[in-house]
C-alpha cells in the first residue's frame, strides 16, 4: 500500500471541522480589521527566499525543498508566507493601491526538518501582512488583531512577549558588542551557534540548547543599543498596548528566525508548554531588498497545527458541537416513500438545513442504526401513512422525545432547534 510521505498528514472528517472553525474565525476577525485575502503559488524562484528570508538562515541553508525544473531553473516550495506575498505585492503593482495594503492568507508551507510534535514537513500557516505604514500604530493594530483572534478562539493561556531589534544602523553597533561578548567562549557553544557567529550572530540568542542559554544569560541586550528613532518607536508601541489593556513582557532574547525583521518583534507563547503559537514583527527593508520601492511593513504567522492543538486544549467542552454532523436523517419505507423522501430532503437542503437520507437501500432498523452512528440530532421516518396524512414524527435522538409536525412545518422547526 502506498502511504503518505514522512512529515505530512491527512486531515480527515472529525478533525477538519476544527480547522474550518479556526479559519472562519480568522477570516471574520481579519476582514473586520480591513484585511483582504491573497493566495500565492506554492512554488517560487529559489532566489526569492535566498534574498528575502536570508541565505544565512536555517530555513534557507537546511530546510527548503529545492529542485531544478525542466528548464533548469531553481525552484523552491514556499517555506514561509511573507516573501511570496511581498513578491506578489511588487509584481502586481499593489504599491499604487491606497496605503496601507492589508493582506491575509491561509496556505501550506514546506520545510525539510526533523518531524516532531507540532512540526511537520508540510504545515499550514495563517498570517497577515500590513504594508505601507512605518508608524507604531501599525504594530499596535497587528498585535491587537491577534489578541482579538485568540480571544475569539477562547485561547486565554498565552502570554505576549515583545522586543525591538532595531534598524540596520543601531543593530550594527549591537552586533559588534554581542560578538565581543560571545567570542571568548565561542568554543563552548553548540556547532549551530558557532556557524552563526559570523553571518547571523543574533540568532545565537535564540538557541534552545541549555549550555548556550546559560552562556547567553549576561549577553548585552539590543534594546540598550537602540537609536533614538527605534527607541521612540518601541516606547510608543508599549504605551499603545497599555492603552488597550494588552498585557506584555519584554523578552530581549526574541530575535525571530528570519533575516528580514526590523524594530518590533513579538511572540504569543503558550503557558502550557512554553512554545510559540503566533510570531511576527516589522520588516521595513524587505520590499526594497526584493526590488520594490522602500516600503515599511509588519506581519505575523501562526502555525495552524499549533493553533489547533492549543484550541482543543482550551475548548474541550465545545469540540463535539463544532464537529459537523447531519442535523436530520430521513428514513423511508417503501418505493413511494423513497421518491417522496428524495424531494423532501432536497427541499430541506434548499433552506440550508443539513439533511441526509438513506441511499444504500437499507432496512428501516439499519437506517436508524446508521442515523445513530453518524450522530444525527433528529430522525424523521416517512412511509405510506406519513405521505397520506401529511404529518411526520420528528425524533430527537439523544432524548428519544418525538414531536408530530405537519411536513410543511418541519423546516421551520429544524431551523429553530
Amino acid at each position: 500500500m502506498i502511504q503518505k510521505l514522512k512529515g505530512t498528514r491527512d486531515i480527515i472528517p472529525g478533525e477538519i471541522e476544527i480547522w474550518q472553525y479556526i479559519e472562519s474565525k480568522a477570516k471574520n476577525v481579519f476582514e473586520n480589521y480591513g484585511f483582504s485575502e491573497i493566495r500565492t503559488p506554492v512554488i517560487e524562484a529559489t532566489e526569492l527566499f535566498q534574498r528575502g528570508v536570508g541565505e544565512a538562515t536555517d530555513v534557507v541553508q537546511k530546510e527548503m525543498y529545492v529542485f531544478n525544473d525542466k528548464a533548469n531553473r531553481s525552484i523552491s516550495l514556499r517555506p514561509e508566507g511573507t516573501a511570496g506575498v511581498i513578491r506578489a505585492f511588487i509584481e502586481n503593482g499593489m504599491a499604487s493601491m491606497p496605503s496601507p495594503t492589508k493582506l491575509y492568507y491561509e496556505m501550506s508551507m514546506y520545510r525539510y526538518e526533523n518531524v516532531q510534535k507540532g512540526r511537520q514537513r508540510e504545515f499550514h500557516q495563517i498570517g497577515t501582512e500590513l504594508i505601507g505604514s512605518g508608524s507604531y500604530m501599525a504594530d499596535i493594530e497587528i498585535i491587537s488583531m491577534i489578541t482579538k483572534f485568540l480571544k475569539e478562539l477562547n485561547i486565554n493561556n498565552v502570554k505576549l512577549e515583545i522586543n525591538s531589534i532595531g534598524c540596520k544602523n543601531c543593530r550594527a553597533e549591537y552586533i559588534k558588542a554581542l560578538k565581543d561578548y560571545i567570542r571568548p567562549n565561542l568554543d563552548k557553544y553548540c556547532d549551530t551557534c558557532k556557524s552563526r557567529f559570523e553571518k547571523n550572530p543574533m540568532r545565537i540568542l535564540d538557541c534552545k540548547e541549555e549550555q548556550c542559554r546559560k552562556l547567553n544569560q549576561n549577553a548585552p541586550q539590543i534594546i540598550d543599543y537602540l537609536c533614538e528613532e527605534c527607541k521612540e518607536h518601541f516606547e510608543k508601541v508599549k504605551e499603545g498596548l497599555q492603552d488597550l489593556n494588552i498585557n506584555y513582557t519584554i523578552n530581549s532574547r526574541i530575535v525571530r528566525g528570519l533575516d528580514y525583521y526590523t524594530k518590533t518583534v513579538f511572540e504569543f507563547i503558550s503557558e502550557e508548554d512554553d512554545l510559540t503559537v503566533v510570531g511576527g514583527g516589522r520588516y521595513d527593508d524587505l520590499i526594497e531588498e526584493l526590488g520594490g520601492p522602500k516600503t515599511p511593513a509588519i506581519g505575523f504567522g501562526a502555525g495552524e497545527e499549533r493553533l489547533v492543538s492549543v484550541f482543543e486544549n482550551s475548548n474541550k467542552n465545545i469540540i463535539n458541537s463544532i464537529k459537523q454532523v447531519p442535523k436530520v436523517f430521513v428514513a423511508c419505507i417503501g418505493d413511494d416513500a423513497k421518491r417522496f423522501t428524495n424531494k423532501f430532503v432536497e427541499e430541506l437542503r434548499d433552506q440550508n438545513i443539513n439533511a441526509s437520507k438513506d441511499i444504500m437501500e437499507r432496512g428501516i432498523k439499519a437506517q436508524f442504526k446508521y442515523a445513530d452512528k453518524i450522530g444525527a440530532k433528529y430522525t424523521i421516518t416517512i412511509g405510506d401513512n406519513e405521505i397520506k396524512t401529511g404529518k411526520v414524527s420528528v425524533k430527537e435522538m439523544t432524548t428519544g422525545n418525538t414531536k408530530e409536525l405537519e411536513i410543511k412545518q418541519v423546516a421551520d422547526f429544524l431551523k429553530q432547534n
